[in-house]
């Protein structure tokens, strides 16, 4: 799992639970790893804060990813945020729409952070634009299918000239999976700081410290997370991801 495959690589990461698996991830494969935060206007910004803490607590606790920690970037896209409202960017409730997506669905997010994190990463001189989208147990944003990932690739490498991969190590993972992946790459101590630190709550709501970590427990996020962690749980806490 040590083996480094490209030069660099470019995690965008949010502070949740999914991109702080991959962060872990990324660190066990490559020699450098930055990563890249976008504040697009989200009402729970304490996510914000969250990745900060994440960051800091990998370096802390695991000394053999600390070295290959790079710098951290947080982009300013709120104007994009301000276009594609939803119910993480405006005061609207959760819910289904007309389209069959959920008003939590903020149109063409991962194709615009892709387009940000490449031009970043091409700076940078990194290869591998890495996230945390999945197609598994997922809230149906069709920007998360792979299909999806796979043309704006072919996109960026032909409007850059570069030849990015980008890599979704969760894609096919439940997120029980997840939860044991997390346990894999960094052991218990791995999976606690996730529970404790890492923020994915739609709401913001950083409260009551449940089993499975911080959240309101209603919102479709929490209830994704909530159910992961009592199917790991229930297996044993040993539902690894090969």
């Amino acid at each position: 799992m040590s083996e480094m495959t490209a030069p660099g690589a470019l995690v965008l990461f949010s502070g949740g639970q999914d991109s702080s698996v991959c962060l872990a991830w990324a660190l066990e494969r490559y020699g450098r790893v930055e990563t890249v935060g976008f504040d697009y206007g989200q009402r729970h910004v304490v996510e914000m804060a969250a990745r900060q803490t994440v960051r800091r607590e990998i370096a802390a606790r695991f000394p053999r990813w600390a070295d290959r920690l790079g710098e951290d970037h947080v982009l300013d896209i709120r104007s994009f945020g301000a276009v594609a409202q939803s119910a993480l960017t405006a005061d609207r409730a959760i819910e289904m729409t007309e389209r069959g997506l959920p008003s939590t669905f903020v149109p063409g997010r991962n194709l615009v952070f892709l387009i940000y994190a490449a031009a970043l990463a091409d700076r940078r001189g990194l290869d591998v634009l890495v996230g945390g989208m999945c197609e598994t147990d997922f809230s149906g944003y069709p920007d998360c299918r792979r299909d999806t990932l796979d043309a704006m690739q072919n996109a960026l490498n032909l409007g850059m000239n570069r030849n990015f991969r980008v890599e979704t190590p969760l894609m096919w993972l439940t997120k029980a999976q997840t939860w044991g992946l997390s346990k894999r790459l960094g052991g218990e101590d791995l999976v606690r700081l996730i529970v404790e630190e890492s923020h994915t709550c739609y709401q913001g709501e950083r409260g009551e410290l449940h089993a499975w970590g911080h959240g309101c427990g209603a919102c479709p996020a929490c209830e994704l997370r909530e159910k992961g962690y009592a199917e790991w749980d229930a297996a044993g806490r040993e539902a690894l991801a090969e």
